[in-house]
């Protein structure tokens, strides 16, 4: 069977536009003006919009789609299919629906690789209590996967970026280091079989907002994905929507084993040094070694949710999301802002 990661140059989140890139093509378009019902929209770069449709019920939605970023064709899929789904979970919504995106070569992929793909992501969907509802194929020259997801939510409490409150606890649900380890799986110099911490927890659905009662998920002031931007540029995003300080203690940030080695050994992408480029005026760095750095600007698929929670609350949320992600913990807290800086480790 063809190796997937050989058939594109860029795999996962890490084939991501930059996000400084990103923010400067996006300021120079006049978007629309807003629906009174649109509640969140993409300017703060949150994970997905909300759109009010009536008090007591909001939809939440997004897309993502990415190349392979393994390459075994079932489990691609089921990454890909979290990674989209995860857009939801990050603003306390449920997912609903789906629609699969896909572009791939029809003359020269075999069809039960592409029954492959999809049955990953039927299987993942089902496994979110989603339905599939259609989607859209194009003949392409690369292979490209995600899905566009609805979920809901409730019009009174949900998540986004902007509402981190001072004296707020900050904690990571998955290691970190994907990026690295995928880099090292496309230059074949592991296989999927020794890396797979890293895709079982690639595989693996961010549903903490099901996971909460009612007082432990109003505890969440707010939250977001980490993803392509890296620990550091999507932690960034949060603080700046917030207007608030990180302060992030980098030994307490989980990393896959191996993770620094592997990144000690080179195994980088573009996106390692876009993501450090993104948050080099906004960082406090000066307290870390270089392949700490670069740990922090690792491109994550599909990784797991930052929160900001409220320090009341704080030991029963990690406690109860420690149930189903057992790496969970607190690697920080919210503070007010008194400089340029948004973030600072040590």
């Amino acid at each position: 069977m063809v190796k997937l990661t050989q058939t594109v140059q860029k795999g996962g989140c890490a084939a991501k536009v930059a996000a400084t890139e990103l923010r400067s093509i996006l300021n120079q378009v006049q978007f629309p003006n807003a629906h009174a019902e649109l509640l969140v929209d993409g300017r703060h770069f949150d994970d997905a919009a909300i759109y009010k449709v009536n008090d007591e019920l909001s939809l939440v939605q997004t897309l993502d789609f990415f190349t392979p970023i393994l390459d075994d064709p079932f489990m691609f899929g089921q990454v890909a299919a979290a990674n989209a789904l995860s857009d939801v979970y990050a603003m306390g919504g449920l997912p609903k629906t789906a629609m699969v995106i896909l572009a791939y070569p029809i003359a020269t992929f075999e069809k039960n690789w592409v029954v492959a793909l999809l049955q990953g992501v039927a299987d993942k969907v089902k496994e979110a209590q989603a339905n599939i509802v259609g989607g859209h194929t194009i003949d392409d020259d690369t292979l490209k996967l995600g899905l566009s997801v609805t979920g809901y939510c409730d019009t009174r409490k949900y998540w986004t970026n902007q509402n981190c409150k001072d004296g707020d606890v900050l904690i990571l649900t998955k290691c970190l280091g994907t990026g690295t380890h995928t880099a090292a799986l496309k230059r074949q110099f592991v296989n999927e079989s020794e890396i797979m911490d890293v895709v079982n927890s690639m595989r693996q659905l961010n549903s903490v907002p099901s996971m909460l009662n009612s007082k432990l998920y109003s505890a969440v002031h707010a939250a977001t994905d980490i993803t392509g931007f890296g620990f550091a540029g999507h932690s960034f995003n949060m603080a700046k929507a917030s207007d608030k300080l990180f302060d992030i203690k980098f030994s307490k940030l989980p990393l896959f084993e191996g993770t620094l080695e592997s990144l000690d050994r080179g195994y980088l992408t573009k996106a390692h040094r876009t993501n450090r480029d993104y948050i080099k005026d906004s960082a406090n760095l000066s307290a870390l070694q270089e392949l700490e750095i670069l740990a922090l600007c690792d491109p994550q698929t599909s990784g797991g949710l930052l929160l900001s929670v409220d320090p009341i609350h704080a030991d029963e949320v990690l406690k109860e999301v420690k149930t189903q992600f057992p790496h969970s913990c607190i690697i920080g807290d919210v503070k007010s802002k008194d400089g340029k800086e948004f973030l600072r480790f040590s």
